[in-house]
């Protein structure tokens, strides 16, 4: 079946100006065109879209994308480069989300704080005597329900009904 631009930003939920990009990036040389120099998409090109996607999604450059989409229309002979290739995004991406799930525990445990700090209606039930420390106590007491099971999201969560 062929398929118009329009068909394959629906499908795909995302514009025709983002298609147009890509294929002005070099990201779509599978793409053939009619009489009129239309686009007319096929539906093996949807492999090729869904990975674009992927990887777009995933973070890497446009560059690195059209690299990558080259070596898939190679053939075979770039099956170990496209493996490594995965593979390391794949490492790359585990990196970021570690990271990412450091930083929302983190605004999770300073939720809970501020809630505290709320309730009590100062900052300073937070901290050690007479400085404005955070008392690590504290923070070992918000560690401590986390490890026996509470939910980190819930605890900083304000009743505001």
């Amino acid at each position: 079946m062929l398929y118009s631009i329009g068909e394959v930003a629906k499908k795909l939920d995302i514009s025709t100006y983002t298609l147009r990009y890509y294929d002005k990036e070099g990201l779509l040389p599978f793409v053939d065109r009619n009489a009129a120099g239309r686009r007319v998409f096929k539906d093996e090109d949807f492999n090729y879209l869904e990975t674009i996607s992927c990887l777009k999604e995933a973070g890497l450059p446009v560059k690195q994308i059209a690299s990558f989409i080259e070596l898939c229309l190679a053939g075979d002979r770039t099956l170990d480069e496209r493996y490594d290739f995965l593979l390391e995004q794949e490492t790359d991406l585990e990196a970021k989300m570690a990271s990412l799930q450091h930083t929302l525990d983190f605004l999770r445990w300073k939720k809970w704080y501020y809630k505290r700090a709320l309730a009590a209606g100062t900052e300073s039930v937070n901290c050690l005597p007479e400085t404005t420390l955070t008392d690590p106590a504290v923070r070992a007491k918000f560690d401590q329900l986390v490890a026996d099971g509470a939910d980190p999201k819930q605890l900083g969560e304000l009743d505001r009904t």
